[in-house]
């Protein structure tokens, strides 16, 4: 991890205050806390991450967080970058230019499963295999076709038996590592060499409808009970 350590690693969690599927969805309490408090435990626990920023318009998110006592530096984030259009990366690109970093690592509060360990061992990978950005992700054993009836990731005529199978991996929006100069480059989370870091399949869940909010809330009652 000495290695690692020589950049400048900070994380970007992104909340913004509007959210039409599940009202204040990111404070919204989730097994006893606010949604976001989960990942940015998951940053702020990080060996490897030296700062942890939460971007958000939103006065009463940012009071949230404060009052988590974390240590986690706000970003305000501007009003055309607030929108239902912004795209994470245009937030990137804001944090970039008031935050000096190497590398950003960006989590979705929207997967609370996080846990610091990934990101940690996501940092060694990164390094080690020496990617320019990397993605979280799961592995997904199903057979998927467009919508023309073409098949895309196996071929019919000799379908592989499920333990053949290598299947495909699913982005899960857990969390991105970009490398500055690829961001400055591509204004892209993913450019160059990526990485993927692959995660189980209960981390396959984001939170963006209220039916994935009792699955996850579910999943984490069962975290809390075994860690008991």
């Amino acid at each position: 991890m000495e290695k690692v350590k020589k950049d400048r690693i900070v994380a970007l969690i992104p909340l913004r205050g509007g959210s039409k599927s599940i009202f204040k969805k990111n404070i919204k309490f989730i097994c006893g806390r606010p949604l976001c408090a989960w990942v940015l435990d998951a940053a702020v626990n990080s060996e490897l991450i030296d700062s942890v920023y939460v971007s958000t318009d939103s006065k009463e998110i940012a009071d949230v967080v404060i009052n988590l006592n974390m240590g986690v530096k706000i970003i305000k984030r501007p009003s055309d970058l607030s929108t239902d259009k912004a795209t994470t990366e245009s937030v990137m690109l804001h944090a970039m230019q008031m935050v000096p970093f190497d590398k950003i690592v960006t989590i979705q509060a929207t997967s609370p499963l996080l846990e610091s360990s990934h990101i940690d061992r996501a940092l060694v990978d990164f390094e080690i295999l020496k990617y320019d950005s990397m993605l979280s992700a799961v592995r997904v054993k199903r057979f998927f076709w467009t919508e023309d009836g073409l098949p895309i990731n196996y071929n019919p005529i000799s379908r592989p038996m499920r333990q053949d199978f290598k299947g495909t991996f699913m982005e899960n929006g857990a969390f991105y590592i970009t490398k500055r100069s690829i961001l400055k480059d591509f204004k892209c989370r993913v450019g160059g060499f990526v990485g993927i870091f692959e995660m189980n399949d209960k981390m396959a869940v984001e939170i963006d409808e209220p039916n994935d909010w009792t699955i996850v809330e579910n999943l984490l009652e069962e975290r809390i009970q075994k860690s008991k």
